[in-house]
């Protein structure tokens, strides 16, 4: 497993200090939580966004998420997120859906 540095400022420290004690875990297995934790928000978080602007397609944001179709339609029903796209885009992603 490769190894990565990162300066943190002295109460971002103590925060994490915080947690990984509340988590009753070392500092590095909190670490390397939040960062998947982190990196899958940030996933998801752009995704929706392009999905509401219309820049993407169903399928491109599943993708985008790291997430299936069905995951990404159980997403986007729990969030209410609706799309720009137009008729052709949702034909297109109707087919794909049916296919898997």
């Amino acid at each position: 497993m490769p190894t990565v540095s990162v300066r943190i400022p002295d109460d971002e420290k103590a925060e994490l200090d915080e947690v990984a004690e509340l988590l009753e875990q070392d500092r590095s297995t909190t670490m390397r939580q939040a960062l998947r934790e982190g990196v899958k928000t940030l996933r998801t978080r752009h995704a929706v966004e392009r999905y509401q602007s219309g820049d993407v397609s169903l399928n491109e944001a599943a993708s985008l998420a790291g997430l299936s179709i069905a995951e990404w339609l159980e997403l986007a029903q729990d969030r209410g997120l609706t799309t720009q796209l137009d008729e052709t885009d949702l034909s297109f992603d109707a087919e794909r859906a049916g296919d898997l």
